[in-house]
């Protein structure tokens, strides 16, 4: 996974072993590691592979590692772990109360640095939390924030969002880029040369060359920053309508709003039923779009409403028209913030058919 700044080797090899040495601490559960960088018999290869031993019985595991220690999806991680053939590991440098509360409810297996471990395998049964680390893996803690998409800025991920979406622009020039992004001309380039220092994009742009290294991961990367560092920027509002199936007949012909969300994968899918609404709107017009959509169906403010809108953070290209849902990115991405494995379950598939794929960046 990685999902923070891009660790190999010893660092990732280091983490294992470390979080293995705290859950003999605290659970008295015996680990070590038996190979890196495993390739697993269907071809998708873990960070590591481990054996755990209690009682004089083994478990093997897959691990993911992450250098990330918040989590708001979850899901994504449950999504990495479910790739391989055995059973699968979260080592993370911190896993709060809260997010263990939450990986144990989705069967997200984890150790962290400080001895917290989900464990729930044959007759293995561990759940340990409120383990605090040490002062000096805090100031680690503090060190790995100031580098990597942990300090991914807003801006930064409007731009990776727009790359990914319409791989067409990786040779476009700057400008349009932008205005896709919605972000000052002058953030693209520093956000091209972090890709390239990281090792998710290469080629010549002057010749049209440039194309992703490392598609998947970028993805994985920005599904884990959004909720963290852009979603919480999107001016949401919540509103509740007294027919629950207003949006079935919801018209949005002539305002410039997309469907995300439930609504959005039950469109792509149409394989979840929606609990909630999603709407996102071009921020230019908004407020108008909003007093319409108020009047029209009848919402009422409320603060815990199944109706949520937000304001889009993107413009499609030039030539491309605004699609009735929003791209399936984004649908993806907010599916795995929730905790509901039904919602899981058809991002998995969102993933599959539009995503999944590497598309080659045209001009």
């Amino acid at each position: 996974m990685n999902t923070g700044p891009v660790v190999t080797g010893d660092a990732e090899l280091g983490l294992v072993q470390r979080a293995l040495c705290a859950l003999a601490g605290t659970a008295g559960v015996g680990g070590h590691v038996l190979e890196e960088d495993g390739l697993l018999a269907n071809g998708v290869t873990a960070d590591a592979l481990v054996e755990l031993t209690a009682a004089g019985v083994t478990y093997p595991y897959a691990v993911e590692t992450t250098r990330v220690d918040r989590f708001a999806a979850i899901g994504q991680i449950k999504q990495q772990l479910d790739r391989f053939d055995r059973p699968g590991l979260l080592v993370a440098p911190r896993i709060t109360a809260e997010t263990a509360k939450q990986c144990r409810e989705l069967g997200v297996q984890f150790l962290d640095l400080a001895g917290n471990a989900y464990l729930h395998i044959g007759n293995l049964h561990v759940f340990v939390t409120g383990q605090k680390l040490k002062p000096d893996e805090e100031r680690e803690l503090l060190v790995m924030a100031t580098r990597g998409p942990q300090r991914a800025t807003a801006n930064a991920l409007r731009v990776i969002f727009a790359l990914l979406c319409w791989p067409e622009l990786l040779n476009a020039n700057y400008r349009d880029i932008a205005r896709a992004a919605r972000v000052a001309l002058g953030t693209i380039g520093a956000v091209f040369q972090d890709l390239e220092a990281r090792g998710f994009i290469a080629g010549n742009p002057k010749k049209a060359e440039r194309r992703f290294l490392d598609r998947r991961r970028l993805i994985e990367e920005w599904v884990t920053t959004y909720p963290l560092r852009l979603r919480p920027k999107l001016h949401a509002r919540r509103f509740r309508a007294d027919n629950p199936q207003w949006w079935q007949n919801a018209d949005l012909t002539n305002l410039a709003a997309q469907w995300g969300g439930d609504v959005a994968a039950d469109k792509l899918t149409q394989n979840l039923k929606p609990a909630t609404a999603t709407l996102y709107l071009q921020p230019d017009d908004a407020q108008r779009q909003v007093t319409h959509l108020v009047m029209t169906h009848l919402w009422r403010k409320d603060a815990k409403g199944n109706i949520e809108v937000r304001d889009a953070f993107w413009r499609p290209p030039k030539g491309k028209a605004l699609e009735p849902t929003v791209p399936p990115l984004l649908v993806y991405a907010d599916l795995l913030t929730t905790n509901d494995p039904r919602a899981h379950a058809v991002a998995r598939e969102i993933y599959d058919q539009y995503l999944q794929h590497d598309p080659k960046a045209v001009t």
